[in-house]
């Protein structure tokens, strides 16, 4: 048994160390947001954040990750509020087929927790490693600068 802090609350999980987190996310934690793409870490469709970095979940075995601080799309809002990053991306409407978004979502907000005010270039880079195939890059970025700048005007407001 392995114990995962996952979106803030303690799981004890019964899939073998070796057996990547995607699967435990998806299998066992019925966490769906992250998605198997091709298996070899190299799409991001299975990004997550661990201790707020992204990661690849489709190869990194849970035996790694007990003590640290997992996130998952699902930890970042819901369908009936969506945190910022989420809503930003269904105004931009960056979704066509859909399958990047949650990774592309997780990367972005690991940049946006480090530079909440990225240039173009900061955001290219942090989503380098996301592969969309639909060609929805541009959009997608539009939503990273956008949801930026929201979280910059309710961060000003609750002051």
């Amino acid at each position: 048994m392995t114990t995962l802090t996952v979106n803030g609350i303690g799981r004890t999980v019964s899939s073998t160390p070796d057996t990547p987190l995607l699967y435990v996310l998806r299998d066992e934690l019925e966490l769906n947001g992250a998605k198997f793409g091709c298996g070899l870490g190299q799409c991001g469709a299975c990004a997550v954040l661990v201790d707020g970095e992204p990661v690849f979940s489709c190869i990194t075995p849970v035996m790694l990750l007990e003590g640290r601080d997992i996130r998952t799309l699902e930890g970042l809002g819901t369908a009936e509020a969506p945190g910022p990053l989420q809503a930003a991306f269904i105004e931009e409407q960056t979704a066509q087929c859909g399958y990047c978004i949650a990774g592309m979502i997780m990367r972005a907000q690991a940049l946006l927790e480090r530079i909440p005010h990225p240039g173009d270039d900061d955001i290219l880079t942090a989503l380098e490693p996301q592969l969309c195939r639909c060609g929805t890059h541009m959009r997608i970025v539009r939503a990273v600068r956008r949801a930026a700048q929201n979280m910059a005007r309710a961060s000003e407001a609750g002051r």
